[in-house]
């Protein structure tokens, strides 16, 4: 098999945007959280924010996702009203300097937050707990916004004890065909559904193998994929297990080599939508991947 199968004929539409995922995107992640575990508290002054994202479009990011509430394991929960705060600012900002010259994600569950962030200009919703919220999938379908829902057994606090599987790829594929049937039945249209399989969430270091690996089996669900694994702690367990001890105890930003190439495996088995802190990093990679593709 050739590493250069062309990604799957996606499109996602928004207010009167269309995202064409049959080319591979990358997303920047902007925090605006205190407490997000590599990059907590440096971007959540509205300046600080707008000038990070203007650096993340410069460096080639067509979406920047933008969080209000850490996700890491055992984080404290914040209030609706805070996570309001820290978010929808940031989003009008954005809009007022670059109108729509890019695509913004909301990182969050809360169903207030998101419509919020909505009326103030937002395009996607991106789910952790993949709409499981009360009125989260409600809201969803009313708003008629692409979602994205990820893969997690149970909460960020008790995630890790869940992470217990058979056979992690074939059970992911499941349970999140589950979640798009559940989701549809409550209203959200099929073809604004994209599948993040969950990387560093209910996974340990032998699922996460796995599951990177076999990711091509999640095309069976027939819809576009965002793959995020960026910093996380897999990363770190791979580059302790390389057995060179340069490498062997990492800060979460000193692993944006081996997210990047984790990012292009992801490209190769379908992924469209790469999620990353470095978007800089993740471009110049996504840009070799596609030119080689076109050679084929």
């Amino acid at each position: 098999m050739s590493l250069f199968q062309p990604l799957p004929h996606y499109k996602i539409s928004s207010r009167d945007k269309t995202l064409d995922l049959s080319q591979p995107h990358v997303m920047g992640i902007l925090n605006v959280t205190p407490d997000s575990f590599s990059d907590g508290g440096q971007f959540n002054a509205i300046e600080s924010a707008v000038a990070h994202c203007q650096q993340m479009m410069d460096n080639g990011a067509t979406i920047i996702d933008i969080g209000g509430e850490s996700t890491r394991p055992n984080a404290d929960t914040v209030a609706t009203a805070e996570e309001m705060q820290r978010v929808v600012p940031v989003v009008q900002a954005i809009r007022q300097y670059f109108g729509n010259d890019v695509w913004l994600s909301i990182d969050t569950s809360n169903p207030e937050v998101m419509q919020t962030a909505f009326d103030a200009g937002a395009d996607i919703w991106n789910d952790v707990r993949a709409l499981k919220r009360r009125g989260a999938a409600a809201l969803a379908a009313t708003l008629d916004i692409p979602v994205m829902l990820m893969h997690m057994r149970g909460e960020p606090t008790t995630m890790n004890s869940l992470a217990q599987y058979d056979d992690v790829v074939q059970e992911v594929s499941t349970e999140l065909s589950t979640r798009i049937e559940e989701v549809t039945q409550l209203g959200v249209k099929h073809e604004k559904i994209i599948i993040d399989p969950g990387f560093g969430f209910a996974k340990n270091y032998e699922h996460h193998c796995a599951l990177l690996s076999q990711l091509d089996s999640l095309q069976a669900l027939g819809l576009p994929m965002m793959f995020g694994i960026s910093r996380k702690r897999f990363l770190a367990e791979v580059l302790t297990n390389s057995g060179v001890k340069a490498v062997q105890t990492t800060q979460a930003t000193e692993r944006d080599a081996v997210g990047t190439a984790a990012g292009i495996f992801a490209l190769q088995q379908g992924a469209s939508i790469i999620r990353t802190h470095n978007v800089a990093m993740m471009q110049q990679a996504v840009a070799l991947w596609h030119q080689l593709s076109a050679c084929h």
